[in-house]
């Protein structure tokens, strides 16, 4: 492995070769199926445990098992997050699905020793407007900081992208969680902040790879973890959104690992 000659807050940054590429692609592509394949299981009625029974019986029956079953303790194939939780949700047959809920499915199948991260909010039947316009910005916001991963751009211009798009729509971008370099390592360097400077930070280098992970509240950026050490929820209860994708930094831009079907068709 070969590392960056910088750091960040002072752990070694991976830069990957093309069998390292080759390996995300794999991963990355089970971590986009699963949840292509959760879309329609998505809707009123259904609880958190059962759709989280159903991304592992994929992720399994794909030749992988969920890295985050048994990591730090944690007991679940993915997280699920609803309405006013951030991140981290933890599936529950107690939690029922309503119409107008959105809610955020976080997956990473560990494939051949890769890690393929992704996540997104889906909208649970017809939502308000407020709601599905907190949605479509988290998605513009995650793929505007994508498109900003070339050589030579900063974590901090991803970071000032992702946090002008939320600015904008009057939203704010959670401070408390990052993005994340993820291959090999679950989370290893860089981390990637959600706001920030442009022209400051890490430069980016081909061969990096790392998640782009932002989370939009509709209300304040503050949040707050349970007592379940997981569950992390907007303070004052607004409702929150997230996507999140896996992608590479090339010789010329950027290659997402994690794309969706209509994704990869567009």
């Amino acid at each position: 492995m070969r590392y960056s000659t910088q750091t960040d807050y002072g752990k070694p940054i991976p830069l990957h070769d093309e069998d390292g590429f080759i390996a995300m692609r794999a991963a990355g592509r089970i971590a986009a199926d699963t949840l292509d394949f959760i879309t329609p299981h998505v809707k009123p009625g259904v609880s958190t445990a059962a759709l989280d029974a159903l991304c592992e019986e994929f992720m399994r029956a794909a030749g992988s098992v969920p890295a985050t079953i048994g990591y730090h303790g944690y007991q679940h194939a993915s997280c699920i997050s609803v309405n006013h939780v951030v991140t981290h949700g933890v599936p529950s047959a107690n939690k029922i699905l309503r119409e107008g809920d959105i809610v955020n499915i976080d997956v990473t199948p560990l494939f051949n020793g890769w890690h393929g991260d992704s996540s997104r909010t889906f909208e649970v039947g017809a939502v308000s407007v407020l709601a599905g316009r907190l949605v479509k910005t988290a998605y513009e916001a995650m793929m505007v900081g994508v498109r900003t991963v070339r050589p030579g751009a900063t974590l901090g211009d991803v970071g000032a992208a992702i946090e002008a798009v939320a600015r904008a729509a009057r939203y704010t971008s959670v401070r408390d969680f990052c993005g994340h370099g993820v291959g090999r390592v679950f989370h290893d360097a860089p981390q990637v902040l959600h706001f920030g400077k442009a022209g400051t930070g890490v430069v980016l280098e081909p061969g990096m790879i790392f998640t782009i992970e932002p989370m939009l509240n509709a209300g304040k950026r503050d949040v707050k973890t349970l007592g379940d050490n997981w569950t992390t929820i907007t303070k004052d209860h607004s409702l929150s959104a997230q996507f999140e994708h896996s992608v590479g930094v090339t010789e010329t831009g950027v290659e997402i690992f994690t794309s969706s079907a209509l994704e990869r068709q567009a």
